[in-house]
């Protein structure tokens, strides 16, 4: 009888164990959260956390690796690898920056660092893969051009497959002096490769060979947005039939009709990110949108807001509904979780990022009050828990 009693207790022991410790693990049902910063005095590279898309709660994990000037990041399909641009003026002696790559450890959170290789252009300011995860395409904004670089078997990355060099002006004689290219995305079917460039005032258009990484201007090669307007990022609509471009000096949205079959671009709509009463210096950021196609999301430097619109999907249209603020300073960035209920707001001159739900029916935000310390956070993306 004593030792029956004894079994159950050292059984409810064992239990009450295994419970406190699945409950103190910041891992359990987390996605890791990494950060690209602007390295500096507070900040030394990629900044990780654990991120609950429970309860909308990230953990500081530590610094993942250390790099220099990591501002945008982007992770391969299987989510083993990821790479980040160097954005800096010269590299090696070279009038470039660097695309830097790193094995991803999924329990720890770590990054390893593979190498680094030129970006081919100075101020490389975005990264993306194409749907293989055999390429990863670099938008040089300093100098102008794009390039892609294959993927090795083991995640490093070799030189350059494709180059191009930009080329012209915009009207505005400070801003758009030559060329920027901005961002640099493949579309879903893995044909096309879509550039925004602000020198330029448009929304290039690359025919993509994924098996040798190459690009080939389209034909028709671009789509224009309003003159001085300086494109910035663009998303795709998930539908495959539209595509929205945020201008960052106009802070207006740009909405083209997509025919996937030519590559070919049409616009159907602008509208303004900024309240009309809004009469102060701005630069718009960051476009996101959520996985359904109902809503977009656009971000302002200037009133530190982010406006929201609801999506026709059938037209593709926008039409406004608010802008709330992101109880921060510059939000150069912002991502939504990948359980969609939450975005979470970069604001890097105030170093936080501001976590907000969002309501699934009609896409508005509320701010949770969750706050996340970060020095300079410029970009956010999440890896799924092992």
């Amino acid at each position: 009888m004593h030792r029956r009693r004894a079994f159950v207790v050292l059984v409810l022991i064992a239990g009450l164990a295994q419970f406190a410790a699945g409950q103190s693990s910041p891992a359990t049902g987390s996605y890791l959260m990494y950060v690209g910063t602007y390295t500096g005095p507070e900040s030394k590279g990629i900044h990780v956390f654990r991120f609950d898309p429970v309860a909308g709660k990230a953990v500081a994990a530590g610094l993942a690796a250390e790099s220099v000037n990591p501002s945008f990041l982007a992770v391969d399909p299987q989510q083993k690898f990821l790479y980040a641009v160097n954005e800096v003026s010269a590299y090696k002696g070279e009038k470039s920056g660097g695309v830097s790559a790193f094995a991803i450890d999924r329990k720890t959170g770590k990054l390893t660092f593979l190498n680094e290789v030129a970006s081919r252009g100075a101020g490389p300011c975005h990264v993306a893969l194409d749907r293989t995860g055999k390429s990863v395409l670099v938008a040089n904004y300093d100098g102008g051009s794009v390039a892609v670089f294959p993927v090795l078997k083991d995640g490093r990355l070799g030189e350059a497959s494709a180059f191009d060099q930009h080329r012209g002006h915009g009207p505005n004689a400070e801003r758009q002096e030559g060329p920027h290219a901005h961002e640099i995305q493949v579309t879903p079917d893995n044909r096309f490769a879509l550039v925004t460039d602000l020198g330029l005032d448009e929304l290039m258009v690359y025919r993509f060979n994924p098996a040798k990484g190459t690009l080939a201007a389209n034909d028709p090669p671009f789509a224009r947005v309003d003159a001085g307007a300086g494109p910035r990022h663009f998303v795709l609509h998930p539908n495959g039939k539209f595509v929205y471009v945020l201008s960052e000096m106009g802070g207006s949205v740009t909405a083209f009709a997509y025919d996937s079959r030519r590559g070919a671009l049409n616009r159907i709509q602008s509208v303004s990110a900024l309240s009309a009463d809004f009469k102060g210096k701005n630069d718009s950021a960051e476009l996101a949108m959520d996985r359904d196609g109902k809503f977009l999301y656009a971000s302002n430097r200037g009133p530190d807001d982010i406006a929201m619109f609801a999506i026709d999907r059938a037209k593709g249209t926008l039409r406004l509904v608010e802008h709330v603020p992101t109880k921060g300073k510059t939000p150069r960035n912002f991502d939504i979780d990948p359980s969609g209920n939450y975005l979470l707001a970069a604001n890097q001159e105030s170093n936080n990022i501001v976590v907000f739900r969002i309501d699934p029916e009609n896409g508005r935000l509320k701010d949770t009050g969750q706050v996340i310390e970060v020095p300079s956070p410029v970009c956010i993306v999440f890896v799924r828990p092992e």
